[in-house]
């Protein structure tokens, strides 16, 4: 609105420095065109507010765009950052899985080895012992370990711990492969029936029985076949482990037994799991 008034004071001014008086047509053509510019300048002024409007929503609009940019560059830069957290820990998963497959490798080589060990053993014993297995005496793989399993009858009288001349003769020809086998350990384990000792003396349950018959094996193989006694356990299981869990006579008979379990050394085993 100002602007029209300052417009109309200087069509005023102009009409008073000309000095002239003016006719009704001369008049009224100002007038006309004072009313001219006064709608020209209220247009000018809703545009110059509407231009302000826009402008104002346009800085606004920008501002939301400047915070969204800003909040987007944030998670770029955090997703950036995750990103290679995750990267870092696929490469680490991917070496230690690599590690273990050349382990798991490893032990499959160890355990094959031990295997091929356990069934050459078991050939060596079975050729050895060939005469004896008609007389209660077995040989088989259980685990990766040879099992040497002999009834009582072809070590001992009955009730007895010491061992006869058929047992020793046994033992002799299973000393002769230990000591050929250095890297093999011995565990002897005495196992009886379920009936229990009366009468034996010193022998006052199966769990004597067990653990003095397993001893006299260890002795006869340590003292008379010199096998080097760092390698031999000597243990007693009683009647706690059967073979065979039934009450007849064959049964029984089964039960009672000297069993001989004999491991390879896997130091390149239990060194590799303890890395």
């Amino acid at each position: 609105m100002k602007i029209k008034y300052y417009i109309l004071a200087i069509l005023l001014l102009s009409g008073l420095h000309s000095c002239k008086i003016l006719s009704n047509k001369a008049y009224n053509a100002l007038v006309a065109e004072r009313d001219s510019l006064s709608t020209r300048t209220t247009t000018l002024e809703a545009q110059v507010a509407q231009l302000r409007a826009d402008t104002a929503r346009i800085h606004k609009a920008i501002a939301d765009l400047q915070s969204r940019y800003n909040t987007l560059s944030d998670n770029y830069n955090q997703a950036n950052k995750n990103l290679d957290k995750t990267s870092s820990r696929v490469s680490q998963l991917s070496s230690d899985l690599q590690k273990r497959e050349a382990r798991l490798k490893e032990v499959e080589e160890i355990l094959r080895k031990r295997d091929e060990a356990a069934n050459a053993l078991r050939a060596k014993l079975q050729q050895a012992l060939l005469g004896f297995q008609q007389s209660g005496l077995s040989v088989d793989i259980r685990n990766g370990k040879v099992y040497v399993s002999l009834a009582d009858k072809l070590l001992f009288p009955s009730g007895s711990i010491v061992i006869d001349e058929r047992g020793k003769a046994a033992l002799k020809q299973f000393a002769e492969v230990l000591n050929k086998e250095s890297d093999i350990y011995i565990a002897v384990e005495g196992h009886t029936d379920t009936k229990k000792v009366y009468n034996l003396g010193q022998i006052k349950d199966n769990w004597d029985l067990s653990v003095l018959r397993a001893t006299s094996v260890t002795r006869y193989l340590t003292d008379v076949e010199h096998v080097d006694p760092v390698r031999l356990t000597a243990t007693g299981k009683g009647q706690y482990q059967p073979l065979d869990p039934g009450t007849t006579p064959d049964a029984l008979a089964k039960n009672r037994r000297i069993e001989i379990v004999l491991t390879p050394k896997l130091d390149e085993l239990y060194n590799l799991i303890n890395k």
